[in-house]
């Protein structure tokens, strides 16, 4: 097997927190108790993907919250937080809240476009607005000013027996380089790294190109260069990669025929662009460690690497989820020359 150029020094997961709609606590508890696992595991980040109007977590920044107080170790991330919902003044006070009581352990990581089915949802969102909302960069740009201290406004000072401040607080020092942005576009990667922000590249890309042959893994790697090539910290510019990867180690035989059967289904979309952005989707790795080790190292894009966040499946079990992430951090880590934190 051939060895990698960066070594894996952080491995962490993406959990999507579903629940069920009639007992929704349950769910959510699930989910703190697989990030209280990963810290024990020695996991070094856990990331909460982000839904709206769905069974799944839609306030991950208030679960973020409950999840620092209950590790002491683990980074908590968000991959990613659509800013076409978010007032980024607000989110920015809400980032920072915890990112201070987390002890500067959030990782927050946000996208940019209209919020998912927008003429549906306008009214109830953007009631006056919605024709006059910014749902660009610039929406990124705003939040990236607030986070790292610029004003917020024109005045400062003292009014009667209250004391005002010009920029949000509280300001968590540190928060501003560790904004992440989540990308498949190779204009994304680039502004990403124009603004010193982190790079989250999934197991979903676009294919820009007029034609093929389409390769996820050379498409990947382009955007991660260009993102390195233009942010100021140049090849140290933190990159996370977040395939979806079900090690199988200690599985039961039940356990492995739903993963295979559940890579299977979603196998034929991988094999051309998807729909009119033409997206392309990256093959779920199911096997034991050293099988996915040995596609990971074959892996173009994985071998600039050095951070990982390997999504969990959205429909499995709870002790699904504990299966898995055991047997990435006993075996798949260490088999990519990971060592679990402490």
């Amino acid at each position: 097997m051939p060895s990698s150029p960066r070594p894996l020094r952080k491995l962490g997961f993406l959990t999507i927190g579903l629940f069920d709609e009639a007992d929704p606590r349950r769910g959510h508890e699930s989910t703190l108790e697989i990030i209280e696992l990963g810290e024990r595991l020695g996991f070094d980040s856990a990331w909460l993907r982000h839904r709206h109007l769905q069974y799944g977590i839609s306030s991950p920044v208030a679960v973020m919250a409950a999840a620092s107080q209950r590790t002491s170790r683990i980074e908590l991330g968000t991959a990613v937080i659509p800013l076409g919902w978010e007032n980024p003044l607000r989110l920015a006070e809400d980032l920072a809240t915890v990112d201070i009581l987390s002890g500067g352990r959030i990782n927050p990581g946000v996208s940019v476009g209209p919020p998912m089915h927008f003429e549906e949802v306008k009214g109830a969102l953007y009631p006056d607005t919605a024709d006059a909302e910014d749902f660009s960069y610039e929406r990124v740009r705003r939040l990236l000013d607030f986070v790292r201290g610029k004003p917020a406004s024109d005045f400062s000072g003292v009014q009667g027996f209250e004391v005002f401040s010009d920029r949000v607080q509280p300001h968590s020092a540190g928060l501003g380089r560790r904004l992440w942005y989540g990308g498949g576009s190779l204009s994304s990667a680039q502004w990403a790294g124009e603004h010193g922000m982190n790079f989250l590249t999934s197991s979903v890309v676009k294919a820009e190109g007029a034609e093929g042959p389409y390769d996820f893994a050379q498409i990947q790697l382009s955007h991660l260069r260009a993102f390195r090539a233009a942010h100021p910290d140049g090849a140290d510019a933190r990159v996370s990669q977040g395939l979806v990867v079900i090690p199988t180690d200690s599985a039961s035989p039940e356990q492995r025929a739903k993963y295979e059967a559940y890579a299977a289904k979603r196998t034929p979309r991988t094999t051309s662009p998807q729909g009119p952005a033409r997206l392309m989707f990256a093959p779920d790795i199911v096997g034991t460690s050293e099988e996915i080790a040995e596609r990971l190292h074959a892996h173009a894009a994985f071998r600039e690497v050095d951070e990982v966040a390997f999504a969990l499946p959205f429909t499995f079990e709870h002790e699904d989820y504990v299966q898995i992430l055991t047997d990435m951090a006993t075996k798949l880590g260490p088999t990519l020359g990971w060592r679990p934190g402490t």
